[in-house]
């Protein structure tokens, strides 16, 4: 079976949508099923640099990626999304279905402009769609009335979360198979004897509640811990501290990193702190977390509820730094409860969130479309 993903977004900037289709694949091919992943790209450069004010991935993707053309900024849902807008895609797309004789595609949010309608529009076999988003889309507002009536050509729909399903049900009707982020499980890790660190993962986006858990720091940095801050530009959070007024002391920013150096520093680190503030459909940096053996501190929003428990973590009310401090400082100060959380959240995402048990659970609905 050959499988093309499809993607709107660029490769280069990573993010939930694309981690997510970057490790289907992988999963993929574990079990056998050949993949190639239709993508937008925007290659390091000056021009690059013009479009995309953050730092992307360094070098060209892989051969498994197919790019489509670049993309550009488009803010919605809280976030800015690097979305594929330009029309000469399209052609691009109409070539490569043509060429890779895909026996499925899979269509990651298929209303998001403009490769997923494309995707949809030029393709006549059988087709699932992944629904990602919670809460409102900006771009959803116009692409329901231009290309919602392509959604009539999905053969079966899956959503990352119960919330997600909600999001996407009032405009693309039907049944659902909920099937979550997965995650991939590293070999070996132990919750125990870890360095004084916290870790925030994610950019820096509004929804993503970085401001909270800076106001938060001057509390926390007094018992001497340290916060690393994982994936948002940094000079962005450099300007962000000034207007905050926080001192960046005991902060290491470290950036974009690829994934073998994320999961280092979650598994170095004593506890994930993901303080967003809502519009949050499932949280993939939770799970990472998870699998790496760290607990979690995040906001209790819909999204993250379903996640994260009682014994693998705390929930706190969004938009509070000093909860937030409390949870976090609460949490530090009993290492062996704290270690135990980290165990019950590794086994959480083994026996829940692994990739090969996902894996097997798409291969499943392929071959389900397949046969009619």
């Amino acid at each position: 079976m050959k499988v093309g993903i499809v993607v709107p977004y660029s490769w280069s900037f990573g993010g939930g949508v694309v981690d997510h289709a970057d490790a289907q694949a992988r999963a993929l091919e574990a079990v056998g099923i050949e993949t190639r992943i239709l993508i937008g790209n925007d290659p390091p450069g000056s021009f690059s640099r013009v479009l995309h004010p953050r730092q992307g991935r360094p070098g060209p993707p892989p051969p498994t990626v197919i790019p489509l053309g670049r993309s550009v900024i488009v803010p919605g849902n809280g976030a800015l999304s690097n979305l594929v807008l330009s029309p000469r895609a399209v052609p691009r797309m109409r070539r490569v279905l043509a060429r890779e004789r895909f026996d499925v595609i899979h269509v990651h949010e298929p209303l998001a402009p403009m490769l997923s309608p494309a995707a949809l529009a030029l393709w006549d076999g059988a087709t699932v769609a992944t629904f990602h988003a919670a809460g409102n889309s900006s771009w959803r507002r116009f692409a329901e009335p231009l290309w919602g009536f392509l959604l009539d050509r999905i053969d079966l729909r899956v959503a990352v979360s119960e919330q997600a399903r909600l999001a996407a049900a009032p405009f693309a009707p039907g049944h659902y198979e909920v099937i979550p982020n997965g995650v991939e499980i590293p070999p070996s890790i132990d919750p125990g004897g870890r360095p004084d660190r916290i870790v925030f993962a994610g950019r820096h986006d509004p929804r993503k509640g970085l401001p909270v858990l800076l106001r938060a720091w001057p509390r926390l940095r007094r018992s001497g811990v340290r916060l690393r801050v994982l994936g948002a530009d940094p000079l962005a959070v450099r300007l962000l501290l000034t207007r905050l007024r926080v001192s960046g002391e005991g902060i290491d920013l470290l950036g974009y990193l690829d994934d073998d150096a994320l999961t280092e520093e979650l598994a170095a680190a004593k506890l994930l702190v993901a303080p967003s503030l809502g519009n949050e459909s499932f949280g993939m940096t939770i799970t990472r977390a998870f699998a790496c053996a760290a607990p979690v501190v995040a906001s209790d929003i819909p999204g993250y509820r379903e996640v994260v428990t009682e014994a693998t973590g705390s929930l706190v009310p969004p938009d509070d730094p000093e909860a937030l401090a409390d949870a976090i400082q609460a949490l530090l100060a009993d290492e062996p409860a704290r270690a135990e959380r980290g165990r019950a959240a590794r086994e959480r995402a083994t026996s829940e969130y692994a990739w090969p048990l996902l894996a097997r659970r798409l291969a499943a609905c392929y071959e389900r479309v397949l046969a009619g």
